[in-house]
């Protein structure tokens, strides 16, 4: 699906070849465990940027979204010289994101995984610069008419927590570019919203330990990094499903426009609508 010529975008564009490594086996257990800690918890550090206001007149895209256009999104975040962070973001139920209303559940998943061009991906870790992943927290904000705003979803936890005891892991955290891929999150939802809610915003906090070089203990320093997700909600009422919210796979757009970094360091292109869930 073509990208829109007059759709604004939040962050800049730019298409990726990177695809989701993750793999990891007992997706039941990371489900039930992720869901058993997300909901309304005040536990959310991390503040959302503002939302955009609606446009007036407009109901085909009511709030800057990227990833309700695209039904999937990729954002990259470079934490050292051609060292990425890679986070993918997609819709689950729906997969055709003008489905996703206010009253109605809508089920997302997400990766988080490494990139290293230094190295080739086949390498062995010895010659990988390691990164740990000690904490994920997401906030949420939302845009209303009303100019009302809430968090309708929290969620912060230790991602050793939410994935099998054999994976590889140390204090720092859980490693995510070791041969057993990332953390893959299959499903998670954001419940009922306000009723006259056209967008929500999340927003990722990912707390890292990245070595500085390879093979190095003594190396690794800590750092966050934000990346920000926001999602339009389209009510009933508005009789336009399926002119625009993504395919219906889930996948994305053929969009070869190259943009520039955001200023918060992120990039993002339309995802591959995330890896299958085993």
């Amino acid at each position: 699906m073509p990208i829109r010529p007059h759709a604004r975008r939040r962050l800049a564009v730019v298409v990726l070849a990177a695809a989701v490594a993750a793999s990891l086996s007992g997706c039941a257990q990371i489900v039930e465990a992720f869901n058993s800690v997300s909901g309304s918890s005040g536990d959310a550090a991390a503040t959302p940027a503002p939302n955009a206001t609606p446009a007036v007149g407009t109901t085909d895209m009511p709030f800057d979204s990227q990833f309700s256009y695209d039904g999937s999104v990729q954002m990259t975040y470079e934490v050292a010289d051609g060292l990425q962070i890679v986070l993918d973001f997609w819709a689950v139920d729906s997969k055709r994101t003008q489905e996703w209303h206010p009253d109605n559940p809508k089920t997302f998943g997400f990766a988080v995984n490494v990139k290293d061009t230094r190295v080739d991906e086949k390498a062995v870790l010895k010659q990988k610069r390691r990164v740990f992943l000690s904490n994920v927290t997401i906030s949420s904000q939302t845009a209303q008419t009303s100019n009302q705003v809430s968090s309708p979803f929290q969620f912060s936890a230790d991602p050793r927590t939410l994935v099998p005891t054999d994976t590889l892991r140390s204090a720092r955290g859980l490693l995510i570019n070791s041969y057993q891929g990332g953390l893959l999150v299959p499903q998670t939802t954001i419940n009922q919203l306000p009723q006259d809610t056209y967008g929500i915003t999340l927003q990722f906090a990912l707390d890292i330990w990245v070595e500085g070089t390879a093979d190095d203990d003594k190396s690794f320093a800590q750092q966050t990094v934000y990346p920000v997700i926001p999602i339009a909600i389209y009510p009933r009422e508005t009789g336009t499903d399926g002119s625009t919210g993504g395919s219906s796979d889930g996948t994305s757009s053929n969009d070869t426009t190259q943009g520039t970094t955001g200023t918060d360091g992120w990039t993002s292109t339309g995802g591959t609508g995330g890896p299958t869930t085993p």
